[in-house]
């Protein structure tokens, strides 16, 4: 599979991919420099049910650069055909978000860490902006 990253960067400046599947139509930015996949807590309470919750808690350090301890939960989704399991921190990063959604009209809903990107062979080329998969 390869999957051009042009229209998220156009619009908004930022790597984006959209889901389908149960849990169609969230937008997760890819983000290289994080070492976890973040939920937002208000998609996770709109969708509660469509969640496995872990007995995991994490810390991640959260956008003021505090360490926060969150809840762990378990997501499919699919994205281009292929379905794709991990689990997310459940973070509530409204600020952060209302602000890029000011900006760009775009709501994101998660990040997909480099912990995403290696456990599922996923490729980011940076000169032909794609994301490529070895299957």
């Amino acid at each position: 599979m390869e999957f051009p990253l042009a229209f998220g960067l156009q619009k908004t400046g930022l790597p984006l991919i959209v889901t389908l599947g149960r849990l169609k139509n969230l937008c997760f930015l890819i983000d290289t420099g994080a070492t976890h996949n973040v939920l937002f807590a208000y998609v996770y309470e709109h969708l509660k049910n469509e969640f496995k919750v872990l007995e995991d808690k994490q810390n991640i350090m959260g956008i003021d650069g505090e360490y926060k301890e969150t809840p762990v939960i378990e997501a499919t989704f699919n994205f281009e055909g292929t379905d794709y399991t991990s689990s997310f921190s459940v973070f509530d990063g409204s600020d952060a978000i209302r602000q890029i959604q000011e900006e760009t009209g775009v709501q994101i809903h998660g990040i997909l860490s480099t912990d995403f990107l290696v456990k599922n062979k996923w490729i980011l080329d940076f000169d032909k902006l794609t994301i490529r998969t070895t299957d």
